[in-house]
């Protein structure tokens, strides 16, 4: 009883501290992607229900698509923002956001003690406090930390539901019916919360029934009308914040999930040392993805867990962890099957990682039992503890970058970069617009223009001399800014392995474990953006001029190289523009508008074989150039038709609607059937 009590003191008082530090470490946390625009999205929720459905801007998101999410946290976090008048949003959001995921640890260690004791709900908190990628997502993610908390809550309370064999505990149920409702009011996907409730019961009385027990009608009826009941009463409650829901309350909902299982939106990322689309990721993407950034210790313990699963069968909490491995590998098996949209690693499952942690915790738990040589539990726990070094040492080190943290299977960080994904989440340039306005000041300069890759108006709401706009990193020429704020999503892998980023014009470096995740650029010449200018406006010579002066000052970005190409090209200078385009390829041998450019060019010179194998060499690094597929189709057409028509075919499966290729399809076939052709005409009159 005394060891108890020591343990559950333990337990609260580890619990405390890790909930201070969390909310400490709130303060620092970056503004994500994801804070800005599920900030905005809550704003005009807000305004929604003030204005009691009368402004229906919810409703109308054709970009973000968040119309599909319920976002009722979000929701909840604006209004109290609203109703108190906290002036410092996204710090507040981040204090809600830490609070949540705490709640969700917290949660799980409850679970693990109603298991097996306090002993193992400690050990569920320490496995949590030293998980990097959870804690960086618990300071800044509103919406995969809610989630994250609803499920593991959800789980554990239809558990307890399921296996007591005494009175039903109505302010379980309740809390039963509040954390699916919160779950769906998240993510449509909280619906499977309901499923499982259904699913685990009849898979309980399938059981009884398999070993010799039977079915009791009037308990199990009464059970089961209990759980219709907390489905129905969920599912209703979860669409009070959630406008789009509202409008039509099962079809909206339907098709939210049906948007959300296959999202519109596809992204770039770097895998495995390739830069591809979120589309056709490998099928191991999202479990790989969290084996390479999970600590090795919960991966151990995890490890020990089906190593240890017959004896954990066969104990009195079998049937529960049955369940429980179910929650944790269906929802992945099944993205994997539907071939989900997946994209920011593991990002969009971090609500497996609570039952993830639960399985571990087990696993460790049951390792010790088996050994009885007092010296080797010493050396079983001083192993653990080494594996605990790595991960705690990456938190303490890269505070508020957390979520970087790669594992030692690929080598932590630095052995991740240029292979996977860093800073996704563009959290660094929070830092990196403190420190601009910090420079600013020194210098006494109070009136700048500043691009960025990623909106950065909040950090900069107190310096209105400071002009902010967005800008894609690959149109930087296109601009006029003096300084610019770049995170390094969307940098291709050959330039970060070969140091070409950051570039020579970083003023300050934002590093993690010693590798740079954002710059603040210093333009020290803008003959760049006005040679753009120039040869967007038709003077070419002048442009040229521009070029040449800018490549004094930057001869390391390869779109000054694409941009005098095309101003020396339009000059005469085919050559001279033929071989500026090559030296480009140098600084980024998957530069795509420089590979276009060099097809065309070759095209252009009845030189088909090279046009060709630029236009495939373009194809091969990027599926998505459908420019490339009608100008290689086109050289095709006179020696291959079927080839050609192959070509194009594959290029509207990813894009139905491109109008070039729909053209190009019904000129393939215009000369030996005129009517098919002009059907696909018809088609291409149809699209604005």
């Amino acid at each position: 009883m005394m060891e108890n009590s020591k343990l559950k003191y333990l337990f609260f008082t580890f619990s405390a501290v890790l909930l201070f530090m969390m909310i400490l470490m709130s303060r620092d946390a970056g503004i994500s992607c994801d804070d800005v625009l599920h900030y905005d999205h809550s704003v005009v929720v807000y305004n929604y229900f003030a204005s009691h459905g009368e402004d229906k801007s919810a409703l109308e998101t054709p970009v973000t698509h968040l119309r599909y999410y319920g976002q009722s946290y979000d929701n909840v976090v604006t209004f109290i923002i609203r109703w108190f008048g906290i002036e410092d949003v996204y710090r507040f959001r981040h204090l809600m956001s830490s609070i949540a995921g705490w709640l969700a640890m917290f949660i799980t260690a409850l679970f693990g003690i109603w298991l097996w004791g306090y002993g193992t709900g400690t050990l569920i908190m320490i496995l949590f406090a030293v998980s990097p990628t959870f804690i960086g997502h618990s300071l800044n993610n509103l919406k995969d930390i809610p989630f994250a908390l609803s499920y593991i809550s959800g789980i554990f309370l239809t558990l307890r539901l399921l296996t007591s064999e005494g009175k039903i505990v109505w302010y379980e149920v309740l809390l039963l019916i509040i954390s699916i409702a919160f779950s769906i009011s998240i993510r449509a996907g909280g619906i499977l919360l309901i499923c499982y409730l259904l699913f685990f019961f009849f898979v309980i009385l399938l059981y009884r029934c398999a070993t010799g027990g039977k079915i009791d009608l009037k308990p199990d009826g009464l059970k089961l009308i209990i759980l219709i009941l907390i489905s129905v009463s969920a599912y209703i409650l979860g669409l009070i914040l959630w406008p789009y829901a509202l409008q039509s309350p099962v079809k909206n909902v339907l098709e939210s999930y049906r948007v959300m299982a296959h999202f519109p939106d596809t992204f770039r990322q770097i895998f495995e040392g390739k830069n591809e689309w979120s589309d056709f990721m490998p099928w191991y993407y999202l479990p790989k993805s969290m084996a390479i950034t999970i600590p090795v210790i919960v991966l151990a313990g995890a490890g020990c867990f089906f190593l240890f699963l017959n004896k954990i069968r066969q104990s009195r909490k079998g049937m529960i962890y049955v369940f429980l491995v179910f929650s944790l590998i269906f929802p992945m098996v099944f993205a994997i099957i539907q071939k989900s949209n997946l994209y920011s690693s593991w990002r969009q499952f971090l609500f497996l990682y609570p039952v993830l942690v639960i399985i571990a915790a087990t696993g460790i738990r049951f390792l010790f039992p088996g050994i009885h040589k007092k010296l080797w539990q010493i050396g079983v726990i001083a192993a653990l503890a080494l594996l605990v070094i790595h991960p705690v040492e990456f938190i303490v080190k890269n505070h508020p970058y957390h979520y970087l943290y790669y594992n030692q299977l690929v080598g932590g960080l630095k052995g991740a970069y240029g292979r996977y994904e860093t800073d996704y989440y563009y959290v660094s340039q929070t830092e990196a617009s403190e420190w601009l306005i910090d420079y600013l000041e020194e210098k006494g300069i109070d009136s700048v223009s500043v691009g960025a890759t990623y909106p950065v108006k909040w950090s900069f709401r107190n310096n209105p001399g400071i002009k902010t706009f967005y800008f894609r990193h690959e149109e930087r020429s296109r601009y006029d800014w003096d300084y610019a704020i770049v995170a390094n999503r969307y940098i291709h892998p050959f330039q970060l392995d070969n140091k070409i980023w950051p570039p020579e014009n970083a003023i300050y470096t934002i590093r993690a474990d010693g590798i740079p995740i954002g710059v603040v650029m210093e333009r020290k010449n803008k003959d760049d953006y006005y040679g753009y200018t120039a040869l967007e406006e038709g003077r070419s010579a002048e442009a040229v001029t521009h070029f040449e002066n800018a490549l004094k000052y930057n001869d390391k970005d390869e779109m000054i190289f694409y941009n005098f190409a095309r101003a020396l090209y339009n000059e005469g200078f085919y050559e001279k523009a033929d071989s500026v385009l090559k030296a480009g390829l140098e600084i980024n041998p998957f530069c795509e508008p420089i590979l276009m450019y060099l097809g065309n060019i070759a095209k252009s010179r009845n030189d088909s074989g090279t046009a060709a194998g630029y236009y495939e060499r373009l194809l091969k690094y990027n599926r998505k150039y459908f420019q490339a597929y009608v100008e290689l189709s086109g050289l095709y057409f006179a020696e291959d038709l079927q080839k050609a028509r192959k070509l194009l075919r594959d290029c509207l499966k990813l894009n139905p609607g491109y109008k070039p290729a729909i053209i190009a399809l019904g000129d393939t076939y215009r000369e030996s059937d005129p009517e098919t052709a002009e059907k696909y005409y018809k088609i291409a009159d149809t699209i604005k």
